[in-house]
């Protein structure tokens, strides 16, 4: 059963741990999320303690997938945006823990993230993702469209460059 729940900072702050642990456990796994390995479990920390304070500060909206009860997902809309763009936000740190990956996480938080944005007023979402990655059939199937991908874009934990995909959703 997947539960999905929007935390706030304080309540980002309690679940510290266990969004750290997901997080390494998505670099751990090859997840380009702008990490590289070794990484380990301070450092996840430490992302998610900045974080929180974007959070706090009404940069960014945090939503979790709990899956057999134990937190499994996480999934951040950056609202942090231009003063010429008040219309949109970015989806961020889609991730899902290596155990609770085929269950349909990463789905319902896309749905959750995307009910929020537009609850927000936003009607324009942005993300990136490593081109060739697994994610991507799941956002062109949920309706992003591929803007182009930039070849040697970010560092890889196997060595080498990765190309990047940019996509982009209107809402409803």
């Amino acid at each position: 059963m997947i539960a999905i729940r929007k935390l706030d900072a304080a309540a980002a702050r309690a679940e510290i741990a266990a969004l750290a642990e997901v997080l390494k456990d998505c670099v751990d796994g090859g997840a380009a999320v702008n990490f590289l390995t070794p990484y380990s479990e301070q450092e996840a920390r430490g992302f998610w303690e900045r974080a929180i304070a974007e959070i706090e500060a009404g940069k960014a909206v945090l939503l979790v997938a709990d899956h057999d009860g134990r937190l499994a997902g996480t999934v951040m809309l950056g609202l942090d945006t231009p003063p010429n763009q008040p219309h949109r936000a970015d989806v961020k740190k889609m991730l899902v823990h290596r155990r609770a990956r085929r269950r349909g996480l990463a789905r319902a938080l896309l749905i959750a993230i995307e009910a929020e944005a537009r609850g927000l007023g936003r009607t324009l979402l942005t993300l990136d993702t490593r081109h060739g990655d697994s994610a991507e059939p799941l956002y062109q199937g949920m309706g992003y469209v591929l803007v182009g991908v930039v070849p040697g874009y970010s560092l890889s934990s196997a060595g080498g460059l990765d190309a990047a995909a940019f996509y982009y959703k209107p809402l409803d």
